[in-house]
């Protein structure tokens, strides 16, 4: 699969789709990162003030994390080149207007939005428009 950077390309075939569950970030230290691996954390990231960690809500319950807003997640199913210009600020702009929040994790191969859950329905709407737009 070649990665796309062509900006039209990218907004009429990204095929935005939301996945199952909820997710949140939570923050832990160094120390306790060694304990997440075996949760299988959707994501992470080091700062410096903790690790980021992106969970299902009911593990990071379960393992009695604080936690942020419960979260949904959708996958933009185009595999978007980590070098292309203007998505992201495309779907963030889509999102504004609609009063939703993004907070953008960039793979590889997609790039993935979570939104408060609550807002999921109408992120999607807005990101399909978005997409039937180009």
């Amino acid at each position: 699969m070649a990665a796309v950077t062509d900006l039209a390309t990218l907004l009429a075939t990204m095929d935005p789709v939301l996945q199952e569950g909820e997710f949140v970030f939570c923050t832990i230290s160094e120390e306790a990162l060694a304990a997440c691996q075996p949760l299988q954390p959707l994501g992470l990231f080091r700062e410096a003030e903790g690790v980021t960690v992106i969970l299902p809500v009911e593990v990071a319950l379960e393992r009695g994390f604080v936690i942020g807003t419960p979260m949904r997640w959708i996958t933009l199913n185009v595999h978007s080149a980590l070098e292309a210009v203007g998505l992201t600020a495309a779907f963030a702009t889509a999102l504004t207007r609609e009063g939703i929040s993004a907070n953008v994790v960039a793979g590889y191969y997609h790039d993935h939005i979570f939104m408060p859950a609550a807002n999921a329905p109408r992120a999607i709407k807005a990101l399909k428009a978005l997409s039937a737009g180009m």
